[in-house]
């Protein structure tokens, strides 16, 4: 498979090379997240991530107005471009459809250097759920991580009632890896349940994944001199 036309990148690539990744792989894209898809990925996530009675994040972000919403996205992609550097970083990559923003997928490490362990968690916007895209996202940023960035072990979450990001996360081959009481919402407890995938166990998805703007990457969280 061969990367189609690259989207304008931003000027600031050159001095967070983060922003200049795109992987493809099949119907869904992810990118780098640019001010230009900041901005819509904002607008997604005012427009609603999960129904009002849910709560799958252990910092619940969600609960606040779209306006809010909108404005917590924007500081937390701000936060992770601000504290980014070898000891720890945070990727956030926009994801699309078609060419379409439908949600993000974040990797993260510390000190991976030494540990080659990375962390993963991802959303989508409520009206593109349920089409296959959470699968492909995380098999395509999986590729990532363990092709291209060298990782050899990827650790991810989920609370006991998530049941579809559970199912995500069996297709990919991911394991249960212990489980944690933790306050969700204030005074509500939850179960929440630690995952791990050997690059071994990955289930690959059926299409290609290419990537550009990896090696810069690499040197930015330090692989590469």
């Amino acid at each position: 498979m061969t990367l189609g036309a690259a989207p304008r990148t931003s000027p600031l690539v050159d001095v967070h090379p983060a922003l200049g990744v795109r992987v493809v792989c099949g119907p869904v894209e992810l990118r780098g997240t640019t001010d230009d898809l900041l901005a819509e990925l904002c607008a997604l996530a005012a427009d609603g991530v999960h129904a009002p009675g849910e709560m799958p994040f252990l910092v619940p972000w969600t609960d606040a107005s779209p306006a809010e919403r909108a404005r917590r996205t924007a500081q937390w992609q701000w936060r992770c471009r601000a504290d980014f550097s070898p000891a720890s970083w945070t990727l956030n990559l926009t994801v699309l459809r078609d060419g379409v923003v439908v949600g993000m997928q974040a990797a993260s490490g510390r000190d991976f250097l030494v540990t080659r362990t990375a962390s993963t968690g991802s959303w989508l916007g409520l009206e593109h759920q349920g089409r296959g895209t959470g699968t492909l996202m995380r098999q395509a940023v999986a590729v990532l991580l363990i092709d291209h960035l060298g990782a050899q072990e990827l650790r991810s979450a989920a609370f006991a009632d998530n049941p579809a990001s559970h199912g995500v996360s069996r297709r990919l081959g991911y394991r249960l890896d212990g489980t944690e009481r933790v306050q969700r919402r204030p005074g509500e407890m939850v179960v929440d349940h630690r995952l791990r995938l050997d690059p071994a166990d990955l289930v690959r998805p059926p299409w290609p994944v290419e990537v550009e703007g990896v090696e810069a990457l690499r040197r930015e969280i330090g692989l590469d001199d």
